[in-house]
């Protein structure tokens, strides 16, 4: 889960008959637009489904992504872990695939699955050769239609992710620094501070009714974007999803709850001792500003400026300058996506394993003399053209990777978060509209020490 959008790796067939499109909704398309121009067909069916159709004919393949908008940090208070439990269950069987059967119907057509639970939204996909779509739509429907939620499943998928959490995080050096340390040590709001993975003892109290309660609120059509990528028929896949989707009944889902976070007004420092660990680590958290503002494109700069790549600031004065570190990581929702895939509070962290050498002291000097260059000696218009080459050439990393997965990611959380799929194609522009002085005015508010979380940790590996 932790690197999912970095490192994933990874029918029957079903004839149907094209259908009038006379009774679906109306598309909204997307115009032409300087910079990424994604093709873009957006609509809603009468059970709240959303709808993205965003085709691409460079390569003989598909995706076929469902994101449902509940992720850990709005999982139930008594049921920490919950999310991440369910989207487990979600590969267990529905009413026409068996046991795995799922998993087995995309890779004996030679396709590639997985799916991932993040802050706001649970994510399924699969990339498919292309005359394979329409199995993927039945197949996903039938999963959204109802699953097989049986005891026997529930039990075995409890002591699944139970030993998930033992191995990834409870027993791996390292194993929550900083994707989970951070955001606990920086948020008041017990729903962005709390151990997303869950706690054991949570995850195996869950019963059968849990699960099926947690199903009907969240897995519902109201509460889910459908998005197909890559080489298919716009038309052929529009009657596909009417004939699969359209008559899923309509839940209405709970009501989100307030994941606000206070202003920060004073620094805070936690320290952890990892008993497994070789090295020591540290890692520094800023409140990030509201999603879509300004300041939230400014600071996506900032990250690249300072953060990203070995021209970045911190990588000079860190690793060549004082040798603190071989290598600085962090951004914006770093640890779990990019700064486009999530929808509430976030940090923009950075964070780093160093020898000896420097000590917590040091480095948090470093960072500040870093930070303090920019908040009052600004960066030039050449800094920020160098940092949106950076930003365009991740960013199209990210859209072809996995045969289209990172472009569903995009449009499905437009979708999700905005109902606008079509801001994928005004991202380059909002970054354009950045100047040296609004990234100055940003790194003051935002960079400022007291809206800093530290946290360092002490090695006592051997």
């Amino acid at each position: 889960m932790r690197t999912l959008f970095k490192r994933l790796a990874a029918a029957m067939m079903v004839t149907a008959t094209v259908m009038s499109l006379s009774a679906i909704a109306p598309a909204q398309k997307t115009k032409p637009q300087a910079g990424i121009n994604v093709p873009v067909t957006y609509y809603t069916l009468k059970n709240g489904l959303k709808v993205v159709l965003s085709p691409d004919t460079s390569a003989p393949i598909a995706t076929v992504a469902v994101y449902y908008n509940i992720g850990f940090r709005i999982e139930p208070r008594d049921r920490t872990g919950f999310a991440h439990l369910f989207e487990h269950l979600m590969f267990q069987g529905s009413k026409n695939l068996g046991k795995l059967e799922y998993i087995r119907l995309v890779e004996s057509n030679g396709g590639v699955l997985n799916g991932s639970t993040r802050f706001d939204f649970t994510n399924y996909f699969a990339v498919v050769p292309s005359h394979k779509v329409e199995t993927l739509l039945w197949a996903e429907a039938d999963r959204m239609r109802g699953l097989d939620i049986t005891n026997e499943n529930l039990k075995n998928q409890q002591g699944v992710v139970g030993n998930e959490v033992k191995v990834n995080v409870l027993n791996q050096p390292y194993g929550g620094f900083p994707w989970i340390d951070l955001p606990l040590a920086a948020h008041t709001n017990w729903y962005n501070a709390h151990n997303f993975y869950g706690e054991l003892s949570d995850i195996e109290a869950a019963t059968l009714e849990d699960a099926k309660t947690f199903f009907d609120k969240y897995y519902s059509p109201k509460n889910a974007v459908l998005v197909v990528t890559g080489d298919f028929n716009a038309v052929e896949a529009r009657s596909w999803i009417q004939k699969y989707f359209a008559d899923i009944p309509a839940q209405q889902p709970d009501k989100q709850p307030d994941i606000s976070e206070p202003k920060q007004t004073e620094e805070k420092t936690v320290t952890k001792v990892d008993k497994l660990a070789n090295k020591p680590g540290i890692a520094f958290g800023y409140k990030m500003p509201t999603r879509g503002t300004p300041e939230y494109y400014a600071m996506g700069l900032i990250d690249q400026i300072m953060v990203q790549g070995e021209d970045s600031l911190l990588y000079k004065e860190m690793v060549k300058d004082k040798g603190y570190t071989g290598g600085v990581g962090g951004g914006i929702n770093s640890g779990l996506g990019n700064m486009f895939n999530y929808n509430g509070p976030m940090l923009f962290d950075i964070n780093l394993i160093h020898d000896n050498k420097g000590s917590a002291a040091d480095i948090t000097k470093s960072l500040d003399s870093v930070v303090a260059g920019i908040q009052q000696n600004g960066v030039s218009q050449k800094d920020i053209d160098r940092a949106i080459v950076k930003l365009r050439s991740g960013l199209y990393d990210t859209m072809t990777q996995f045969g289209g997965f990172g472009r569903a990611d995009l449009l499905a959380c437009f979708a999700l978060f905005d109902n606008d799929p079509t801001k994928i194609n005004q991202i380059e522009a909002n970054f354009r509209k950045v100047t040296p002085e609004l990234i100055k005015k940003t790194a003051k508010e935002y960079l400022r020490n007291t809206n800093r979380t530290t946290v360092v940790l002490k090695a006592e590996g051997k």
